[in-house]
């Protein structure tokens, strides 16, 4: 079973059919999809100079835009140590620039979270939590994050995180996945919102 499958064990079969085929990613059998980001927007400008930093690493990025066409692929891996990562590699083309999302999860069973780690190489750290709508739709929210410096993880404090809601979901009648995430901070407001749809392609 891949680590979503593991996290969310019988809340898994919950999902819509066309999600849990989704994250079922099977090792080395990436998934792959292009869509249409509808609205990509950045908090207040003068978060851009940290937006245009975290893009040197394949994180976030100051670009806003409507209609904006992205792909996105996951891969399951098996690593030395015998732990399951997910990479996930999201890109955005805007008509003056093409920006990368990308990141590794893998999963902590014992805390029942999943492990993200954003960037490449990795700039920050935050736990996810998993959970299933009543409509079937998979709801992700962070927990707790960290800066990543080499080797070493510095705990962000509360009220300095960049809190994540991201939903997704499928449109059986239009036959498309859809997804929202809106990243926020308690004292700033918005750090970053995007919606979109995208469907499963042949890689």
């Amino acid at each position: 079973m891949t680590i979503y499958q593991n996290l969310l064990g019988e809340e898994f079969h919950k999902l819509h059919p066309k999600l849990q085929a989704r994250y079922a990613l099977p090792i080395d059998v990436p998934f792959f999809a292009i869509g249409t980001m509808s609205k990509i927007e950045t908090g207040a400008r003068w978060l851009t100079p940290f937006l245009k930093f975290a893009s040197n690493w394949k994180f976030l990025f100051p670009e806003n835009g409507q209609d904006v066409p992205f792909t996105i692929k996951n891969t399951c891996k098996l690593l030395p140590n015998g732990e399951v990562e997910v990479y996930w590699e999201r890109t955005f083309y805007f008509k003056e620039r093409t920006r990368c999302f990308n990141a590794c999860m893998s999963i902590d069973t014992k805390r029942k979270v999943v492990k993200d780690y954003l960037g490449e190489p990795s700039l920050l750290y935050s736990d996810l939590t998993f959970d299933v709508t009543k409509e079937g739709r998979l709801l992700i929210r962070s927990g707790f994050q960290s800066v990543v410096i080499g080797e070493f993880e510095m705990p962000i404090p509360r009220v300095l995180e960049g809190r994540v809601i991201v939903e997704e979901g499928y449109d059986e009648v239009r036959e498309l996945f859809s997804i929202h995430v809106f990243i926020h901070n308690p004292i700033i407001g918005k750090v970053m919102a995007y919606a979109g749809e995208f469907k499963e392609q042949s890689f």
